[in-house]
């Protein structure tokens, strides 16, 4: 048995309420409801991918894990640097013995997905029996003033490790598919952009789930999607996607109206969404911040019950895999503490929100600077003093400097 032997998250310490945002731009904050999103999370300015990613990672590892780690992939398509990989950060700050193989996979928001699978496929491969694998995947949008797509933005991390007692997710590592096609839908061509064709992804989205469901079935079986899977988990740029993805699977299967296909979709996918809701796009970490949703606020989930995920990257590639909850998944998932690190998370304003991403983006490529940690007020004092947290102290000569709080 392969998979999730334990999980935990980094959803960053300021939100932003998207209905303010709404109010600012001119929007009905009623639009909010078919996004399926309520707000969203933003790093303070000493704070980035590389710390998003070790902060999470340190809120799972242990010293056991840190002497039996022998792989540590990160998922992002947000790394600060065009060779150094975010996994070197991580290695570092995370503690992990040395003879440890370290890399970043690079697919859009399919980049968590393709770091997990490789990450499994190891330790499957029996090469190092008893070695555990890191999989860690970190994102942050960019700056996105005024534009449709700026209700979606958001930013978090998740860390997995990976290992033969998969007590959270166990992978039919057998039973996936997968599709792609070079298509020009969102792209980030400089460290400051993120462009693309909203409609296009939409679109593009979409054709990936058909070709890996169709790829899926010849894997698995021509099983009923009602009664083979118990619930679904979907890649989620936003809340609403997840109802689109789903209602086109469902009427792949058979006739339904639509009262039908949202009562299926609010039973067996909307648990999925808690966390997604209030964290706003998180690219490669959405299918995981999936998971960890479905696992804390579905009552009716019980080990053993057979899970999809669909994860999809711009570019494209897309993959539909399964996987069965493990036994000990609720509870691992409570000691992440998720919801109680939302809750704290720090409100910001609309015009707050806009300084620290005009900051963040004047500062994007320049080779020297320091972060002040007084910039957010008592930010700092009240959810990073003492608690072991990495942070940006500044960049000297394109170097970037790390500490822990």
């Amino acid at each position: 048995m392969i998979g999730i032997q334990k999980i935990s998250a980094y959803p960053c310490t300021l939100s932003l309420d998207l209905a303010e945002l709404a109010i600012a731009r001119g929007q009905d904050p009623a639009s909010l409801d078919e996004l399926m999103v309520k707000t969203r999370s933003l790093n303070p300015l000493f704070e980035d991918p590389v710390t998003m990613a070790v902060n999470a990672a340190l809120s799972v590892l242990t010293d056991e894990d840190r002497e039996r780690i022998e792989l540590l992939v990160v998922g992002t398509e947000s790394s600060p640097d065009f060779g150094k990989p975010i996994a070197a950060y991580v290695h570092r700050y995370g503690g992990i013995q040395p003879n440890c193989r370290t890399l970043e996979t690079k697919h859009a928001c399919y980049s968590g997905t393709s770091a997990l699978m490789l990450a499994a496929h190891w330790v499957a491969s029996g090469i190092r029996p008893g070695a555990k694998a890191l999989v860690v995947t970190t994102d942050q949008s960019r700056a996105h003033f005024g534009k449709p797509w700026e209700m979606v933005m958001g930013a978090g991390a998740v860390a997995m490790i990976v290992g033969d007692r998969p007590d959270v997710l166990e992978l039919e590592l057998s039973h996936c598919g997968y599709w792609t096609s070079e298509v020009a839908d969102t792209y980030r061509p400089t460290a400051t952009s993120e462009v693309g064709h909203a409609d296009d992804s939409l679109f593009c989205y979409l054709d990936g789930l058909e070709g890996a469901y169709d790829h899926f079935l010849t894997r698995a079986g021509d099983n009923d999607l009602d009664d083979y899977f118990q619930r679904h988990i979907y890649h989620m740029p936003f809340g609403g996607m997840a109802w689109r993805a789903h209602r086109a699977l469902l009427r792949r299967a058979r006739r339904v109206d639509a009262a039908e296909a949202r009562a299926h979709f609010e039973r067996k996918v909307r648990p999925s969404l808690t966390y997604n809701a209030l964290l706003g796009g998180t690219y490669s970490s959405s299918t995981f911040f999936g998971l960890l949703g479905l696992i804390d606020s579905d009552p009716e989930l019980s080990p053993g019950d057979r899970v999809s995920i669909f994860s999809y990257g711009s570019g494209s590639c897309a993959e539909i895999y399964e996987g069965r909850i493990g036994a000990r998944a609720k509870e691992i998932v409570a000691a992440a503490r998720l919801e109680e690190l939302l809750e704290e998370r720090r409100p910001v304003s609309v015009s707050e929100y806009e300084r620290i991403e005009r900051t963040r983006t004047e500062r994007a490529e320049q080779p020297d600077y320091l972060v002040a940690r007084g910039e957010h007020g008592d930010l700092y004092e009240r959810l990073y003093a003492g608690r072991g947290r990495l942070v940006l102290e500044g960049v000297s000569g394109f170097e970037r400097q790390y500490g822990l709080s």
